[in-house]
């Protein structure tokens, strides 16, 4: 934990007299997590070092889409729920990642296995609407996508990693 604070410190410095430092700190702060988001502590520790409130800097970190306020899995599957996916399957097709990784949405339209190995968003809609159902795994856009193919996208994703010598 120290040496997270430490890290923290050191970010804050780096980028303080920036314009706009406040996003540059906080995406590299999650970047640089274990779980690629913004802990609570993690937030006060900034906003400690910045001299800032903690709300000023709790209301960037939500405001922006792009922050996690939760850990996040080593793989991030999102699901579009725009109205063309919706009626090309993309209900079913998220009821069936939920189910085969064993998890379910909380109440912001994600959820992340214990083993943090994945992380499931919805998201509202990709602009993708003419390939829909549209899903996108690791940020790869995939298009047309049927339940085969994405059990077959997780399937390849949870298979150890070769480590080359």
């Amino acid at each position: 934990m120290h040496d997270r604070l430490a890290a923290i410190e050191h970010i804050v410095a780096q980028h303080r007299h920036e314009h706009g430092a406040l996003l540059s700190i906080l995406e590299e702060v999650q970047r640089t997590s274990e779980h690629n988001y913004l802990s609570k502590d993690a937030l006060a520790q900034v906003a400690r070092n910045l001299e800032l409130p903690l709300a000023d800097v709790y209301s960037v970190a939500t405001f922006y889409a792009f922050f996690n306020l939760k850990p996040q899995g080593e793989h991030v599957i999102t699901v579009c729920r725009g109205t063309a996916c919706h009626t090309r399957g993309s209900k079913p097709l998220l009821e069936k990642v939920l189910t085969y990784l064993g998890i379910t949405l909380e109440d912001d339209g994600s959820a992340t296995t214990a083993d943090c190995r994945f992380t499931v968003h919805t998201v509202a809609c990709f602009g993708q609407c003419a390939l829909a159902p549209v899903v996108s795994v690791d940020g790869v856009i995939h298009s047309r996508v049927t339940e085969k193919e994405l059990l077959s996208f997780i399937d390849a994703l949870a298979q150890p990693k070769e480590v080359v010598v």
